[in-house]
């Protein structure tokens, strides 16, 4: 299998981590989101992925797999071991509610496209597109915060899908200078997580295209 990937990209970042969860192995192709005007846009990637995002992943067969949560229940489903979904229907449910909260509520307003229109179509200055940023990272956060119930990861004694969309959020949080102080519930499980080795490989410091 072969992930599209560019190291700082959320998205891509919560795929690595549920692969290393999983000890899948992959070959990684970075897709470098800001070099010669995105590498996202050029016509081989675009044919892989029309939404120009990251990740995608390409299968053995050549089928391309997008969008991160799709990728990781392929994953599940692939390898069940160790579960990222739990068994019990109530707390798969939560655990998938702040996956969604994170990937489709918090992620989407502040990625690289909306700030690109923000500043392009609405002449959003660079600090009105941080403040933009930082606004809607930290109320999604605030949510969040109020939905889990750490043992010490979101909601078990194990990493769920939850943790996997929260830790990258975390990392562009402190990217965007959002403050995370009063957020102690969040905090105490990015601490548990990072004490992971599977975290800590999937972390974009780790990568290969790092910068």
């Amino acid at each position: 299998m072969i992930l599209y990937d560019y190291f700082r990209s959320s998205a891509a970042y919560r795929v690595r981590i549920a692969l290393e969860l999983k000890g899948l192995e992959v070959e990684h192709r970075p897709v470098h989101l800001l070099r010669a005007g995105g590498e996202q846009l050029e016509p081989d990637y675009l044919a892989k992925n029309p939404q120009a995002l990251v990740p995608a992943l390409e299968l053995d067969d050549g089928i391309v797999l997008t969008q991160s949560l799709a990728i990781i229940e392929y994953l599940e489903s692939l390898r069940p071991t160790p579960r990222l979904i739990p068994q019990d229907p109530e707390l798969a449910a939560k655990t998938r509610a702040v996956a969604l909260a994170i990937a489709c509520d918090i992620h989407p307003l502040t990625n690289l496209r909306v700030g690109g229109y923000l500043a392009a179509s609405l002449n959003a200055s660079p600090e009105s597109i941080e403040a933009w940023r930082r606004f809607w990272i930290l109320e999604g956060l605030q949510a969040v915060e109020k939905l889990i119930a750490p043992k010490p990861f979101c909601f078990s004694a194990e990493p769920t899908l939850a943790d996997v969309c929260l830790i990258p959020q975390l990392f562009a949080a402190r990217r965007f200078a959002v403050p995370l102080d009063e957020l102690p519930r969040l905090l105490s499980v990015e601490a548990a997580s990072l004490e992971l080795e599977a975290f800590k490989r999937a972390h974009p410091a780790r990568q290969a295209d790092a910068e």
